[in-house]
C-alpha cells in the first residue's frame, strides 16, 4: 500500500476538505486491483484532523520504452509519448484515472498526488527513432496525462522530449491544459515553419470558478486562451479541444468557447463528450455531490441517455460522442458553430517526409 494509504487517505467515503484542499477528487478509495482498503471512522478522539494533508510526490519511472501504440479506430495517431504517470492538474473528469491502479494506487487523490516521472524518456526516444526499421508519423504528447502539467516546470522532460524531435524534424502534437506550453514557444515555433507541430489546448469552461472546481491546478480559462493567441501570432498551428462537454454543467458554453478560440487565432476544433469509465464514475459523482448537489441528478441522467441508460460505453465510434437526442443536439450545435466562426476549413497536415534517424553516440554518419 502506498503512504497516503497507510495513513489512513486510501478510504471509503470523501476525503475531509482540509486535507485535499487545492485537489480534484473527494476520495482514496483503493484501486479495483487492491486486495485491502482502509475504512474511516469516528472512534471519539477527533484523530481525522491530525493526519497530514496530501503532498505532491514524484517517484521515478524506470521506463524502458517511451512510445506507445495504439491502433483505435476513434483517434487520429498510432502512438503517443507521455513524459509522466498521474497528473496534478486533478481534473475530477480525467479519463486516465483509471490507469494509475495498475501501479497499485488509487484512481482518486493517488492519481494527482502519487506520480511518476520519466527521466530518461529523451533518451528512449532518440533510441526508438535511430532503428532502422522506424518510420515517421506524428506523435501526440499528452494523450493521458498532461505533459506540461506542473512539475514539468522544474524536471522539463517535455521540453527534452521535443529538442530530440525538433532535431530529427519529427511531427508531433500536443494536446494540455497550461499556458506552460509558451515556455517552449522557442522550439515549437521553429518545427512550425517546417511543418511539424500543432498544439491543441483544452479548454473546458469560461467559467473561471467551475474550472477551479473541476480542474484545480491548471492554468485559468484565460491564460489557456492567451497561450493559443500567442502560439497563433508566432505561426504555431493550434486547435481548441471543447473536452469534456458535460450535460446540464458546460454544454451551453460550446459557442462561447469556440467563438473565444477564433478570436485568439485558433483554426481547428474538436469536442469529446464526458466518460465515466470504471472508477471514475463513483468520483464524479462524488464531486457532483460536493460543488453541484442540485444539477447531479439531471447531468447523470443526460450521461445515461447517450449510453443506453448506463453510465458509460466502451464501443469503438460511441465512446466519445454517446448516441441518441441529446448527443446529436450538441455535435448539431457544435458543427453549426465550428461553421460559423470559420473553424475547421482546414486540418493541418504534419510532414514526415524531412525526418532524418538521430545518430547515437558510437554510430555511424550516413555520407551525404
Amino acid at each position: 500500500m502506498t503512504s497516503n494509504a497507510l495513513d489512513g487517505a486510501r478510504q471509503t467515503g470523501c476525503v475531509d476538505g482540509n486535507r485535499r484542499r487545492g485537489r480534484g477528487a473527494r476520495s482514496n478509495v483503493a484501486g479495483r486491483f487492491e486486495s485491502q482498503t482502509v475504512e474511516a471512522f469516528d472512534d471519539g478522539w477527533e484523530s481525522e484532523g491530525d493526519l497530514p494533508p496530501f503532498k505532491t510526490t514524484v517517484r521515478t519511472d524506470a521506463a524502458r520504452s517511451i512510445v506507445t501504440r495504439n491502433d483505435s479506430p476513434d483517434i487520429s495517431f498510432d502512438r503517443t509519448i507521455n513524459p509522466y504517470r498521474g497528473c496534478e492538474h486533478g481534473c475530477t473528469y480525467c479519463y486516465a484515472r483509471p490507469t494509475h491502479c495498475y501501479l497499485g494506487h488509487s484512481a482518486g487523490l493517488d492519481f494527482e498526488t502519487q506520480l511518476y516521472a520519466k527521466p530518461n524518456a529523451a533518451e528512449l526516444l532518440e533510441a526508438e527513432l535511430a532503428k532502422k526499421s522506424y518510420t515517421p508519423a506524428t506523435i501526440a504528447l499528452g494523450s493521458n496525462t498532461d505533459p506540461y502539467q506542473p512539475i514539468e516546470r522544474k524536471l522539463g522532460i517535455t521540453r527534452q522530449i521535443l529538442e530530440v524531435l525538433a532535431a530529427a524534424r519529427h511531427p508531433v502534437g500536443i494536446v494540455t491544459k497550461s499556458a506552460t506550453v509558451l515556455r517552449d514557444i522557442d522550439i515549437l515555433s521553429r518545427m512550425a515553419r517546417d511543418g511539424l507541430v500543432k498544439v491543441a489546448l483544452s479548454v473546458t469552461t469560461l467559467d473561471r470558478q467551475l474550472a477551479r472546481s473541476m480542474e484545480p491546478r491548471a492554468s485559468t480559462p484565460a491564460k489557456r486562451l492567451d497561450a493559443l493567441r500567442q502560439l497563433s501570432q508566432a505561426g504555431v498551428p493550434t486547435a481548441v479541444m471543447v473536452a469534456p462537454v458535460i450535460p446540464a454543467l458546460n454544454d451551453h458554453e460550446v459557442e462561447a468557447i469556440l467563438e473565444a478560440a477564433a478570436g485568439s487565432g485558433v483554426r481547428e476544433a474538436g469536442y469529446v463528450m464526458l466518460r465515466l469509465p470504471l472508477e471514475i464514475k463513483d468520483l464524479f459523482r462524488e464531486w457532483l455531490a460536493t460543488d453541484h448537489p442540485g444539477r447531479a441528478k439531471r447531468v447523470i441522467s443526460l450521461i445515461q441517455s447517450m449510453h443506453g441508460g448506463r453510465d458509460y460505453s466502451s464501443e469503438f465510434g460511441l465512446r466519445q460522442r454517446g448516441r441518441g437526442p441529446y448527443a446529436e443536439q450538441v455535435a448539431k450545435r457544435f458543427q453549426l458553430a465550428a461553421k460559423r466562426f470559420r473553424l475547421n476549413q482546414r486540418r493541418e497536415q504534419l510532414r514526415t517526409d524531412l525526418f532524418r534517424a538521430p545518430t547515437l553516440q558510437g554510430g555511424q554518419f550516413e555520407l551525404i
